[in-house]
């Protein structure tokens, strides 16, 4: 991008140096005493100056000020400091071209089945995977993060999008992690809580709700986590959730799509796709019409024809064929329809 831009490489004096500037300025991050490394925790484990960049990047206050510390912001030219636009605009373009040091990817790609819930967990490596055995491992690690302090945020904003999609999708109202050991290392439960309209309901293991539930959970958490990659390759996700909670999933798909993060979403849901017109068309988010492309395969005598349709202003499909929704309008007519005799 031509605001915009990140840089970092070996320097020929040994050191990684990591640049990154916008129209206003350009500005390197640099160790005030020269060395181009941190080293982290008790073992001492050195972490490249451009691999801490990667974490650096998700507190934008720690890039806002020069710091008499271990690290100090240098301008190269320009104004002094980056604004608050400037470092959103960075953090966009690094989340957009992640580095391929980074276990992330570019890209995120589900099954169209999701695994079985446990009744109990037990800790490891939360590692990506196409059917999500690692999310409640990593909703863990993020909680126990939170309960050590070494990390007060990442958990509570986590848990505040979950939650605030499972209500709007009428599938849970809280969602915990509970503890079984004394330790991280221990075994530990997944609880979903339902709200009552006078009362709380009780906590319920994962296991025991709606399977909708569990199946969804992987596919939300990738999309709300804070270091979600720019591409996301969704198969079904509708996948054992009812009409409004699939509706609702069109939404967090219209929230959590931008510029830098492209969904290509397979489905077979009438209720996701009708969400998406919807809130396009109402304004809800920032999606605009030529932002959602529709991809319509009509199958016919021994072949499959993919027909480009498209959104306008009022969130109708354009250039549909004959028999895109024709199986549901025919359902429609013949409920609405009356024999005589």
């Amino acid at each position: 991008k031509k605001n915009v831009w990140i840089e970092h490489g070996l320097q020929p004096d040994g050191f990684w140096r990591l640049c990154f500037g916008t129209s206003r300025g350009v500005w390197t991050l640099d160790r005030n005493n020269g060395d181009s490394d941190i080293r982290s925790g008790d073992d001492g484990y050195v972490v490249p100056l451009f691999v801490l960049f990667h974490y650096l990047i998700d507190d934008l206050r720690f890039l806002s000020k020069r710091r008499e510390g271990r690290f100090a912001l240098t301008k190269l030219s320009g104004s002094e400091q980056p604004s608050d636009s400037d470092l959103e605009l960075i953090k966009n373009l690094y989340r957009s071209h992640q580095n391929p040091f980074f276990s992330n990817g570019l890209l995120y790609a589900n099954a169209p089945v999701r695994s079985k819930p446990h009744r109990t967990y037990d800790p490891s490596r939360p590692t990506r995977d196409p059917e999500g055995d690692y999310v409640p491992m990593y909703l863990a690690d993020l909680y126990f993060r939170d309960v050590t302090r070494r990390d007060v945020t990442r958990w509570k904003a986590l848990k505040e999008a979950l939650e605030k999609f499972g209500k709007e999708a009428g599938l849970f109202d809280e969602i915990s992690v509970m503890p079984l050991g004394k330790t991280a290392s221990g075994p530990f439960q997944l609880q979903i809580r339902k709200f009552g309209r006078k009362a709380k309901g009780p906590q319920r293991n994962l296991i025991d709700v709606g399977y909708g539930v569990s199946q969804v959970l992987p596919v939300i958490t990738e999309l709300l986590r804070d270091d979600a990659p720019p591409m996301f390759l969704l198969q079904q996700p509708e996948v054992h959730l009812h009409p409004s909670a699939q509706a609702a999933f069109g939404s967090l798909l219209c929230q959590v799509a931008t510029p830098w993060r492209q969904l290509v979403v397979e489905t077979h849901s009438d209720h996701l796709l009708d969400r998406v017109r919807m809130d396009v068309r109402d304004g809800v988010t920032k999606l605009k019409p030529e932002d959602v492309s529709i991809l319509y395969f009509e199958r016919g005598d021994l072949d499959v024809r993919i027909h480009s349709l498209r959104l306008d202003e009022e969130g109708n499909v354009l250039d549909a064929p004959e028999s895109y929704r024709h199986f549901f309008m025919q359902e429609t007519a013949r409920s609405l329809w009356k024999r005589t005799i």
